[in-house]
């Protein structure tokens, strides 16, 4: 509701997150960095000042409560969500329950046609497609669920569940991950699929989503996108058999 009322402070978050030097430090954060010698200390005592950073004995820096967890990506996504002419009813099927498959196709067909210009307008360029993809979710998840966000420095990924509410009163979890295509692509899945494993069985959650993010110069779309299922199999101690649907975009 806070978020909704867009009160006072909010605005004025927004201009302290446009600062170069806490950009610096938030943005690692929301993309999951590895952040060994990036800051200066300046800059983290500047932004934990603010009250939008902890620091821990260890040296260990994450966003500073859940409520900042989902302001600040909505604060970055927020011009972006108000532009978007997308519709709820058309990602809720008959039974109530969100079409994932449907919601994730009209969103790499959207990103296929819009990225360069949509991504332009944020001024943390790096969190760009995560932000994006935050803001289209956020659109259609309004008014019928909502979505928890977990990211931190070092962890490689950002890992969204979306909690949705269905007409008899129980709930689908479904869980994303997002990853930005580092590695080759094989490996890039094998660490996603363990990382997104832990993630949804943590949640309890049955719907899981690897959306890996090709921002390699000049590659053609042709070969950034692919959709395919996985199977994840545990290990040996802990064998298992969850299936995870792989998003290349």
């Amino acid at each position: 509701m806070i978020i909704i009322r867009r009160e006072t402070h909010l605005d004025q978050l927004a201009d302290k997150l446009k600062e170069e030097r806490v950009l610096r430090v938030i943005e690692p954060i929301l993309t999951g960095e590895r952040y060994e010698g990036m800051f200066q200390a300046d800059d983290i005592d500047y932004v934990t000042d603010l009250g939008l950073i902890i620091q821990s004995r260890n040296g260990e820096i994450k966003i500073s409560n859940p409520i900042y967890q989902e302001i600040i990506p909505r604060q970055l996504s927020w011009e972006s969500q108000s532009g978007m002419a997308i519709q709820q009813s058309w990602f809720v099927n008959e039974t109530g329950r969100l079409n994932m498959k449907a919601l994730l196709e009209e969103f790499r067909q959207f990103f296929r046609e819009h990225s360069e210009s949509w991504l332009e307008r944020f001024s943390y360029k790096e969190a760009g497609p995560q932000l994006l993809l935050q803001a289209f979710l956020q659109r259609i998840v309004n008014g019928g669920g909502r979505i928890d966000r977990e990211y931190g420095l070092g962890k490689k990924r950002t890992d969204l569940l979306i909690i949705w509410k269905l007409p008899d009163g129980s709930l689908q979890r479904i869980v994303i991950e997002l990853k930005i295509l580092y590695k080759s692509r094989e490996l890039t899945i094998k660490e996603g699929m363990e990382q997104i494993f832990g993630y949804a069985d943590r949640c309890g959650a049955d719907e899981a989503y690897l959306i890996i993010f090709d921002r390699t110069a000049g590659k053609p779309w042709e070969e950034k996108i692919f959709e395919e299922e996985r199977i994840y199999a545990g290990t040996d101690e802990h064998p298992a058999r969850f299936p995870v649907i792989v998003w290349g975009m």
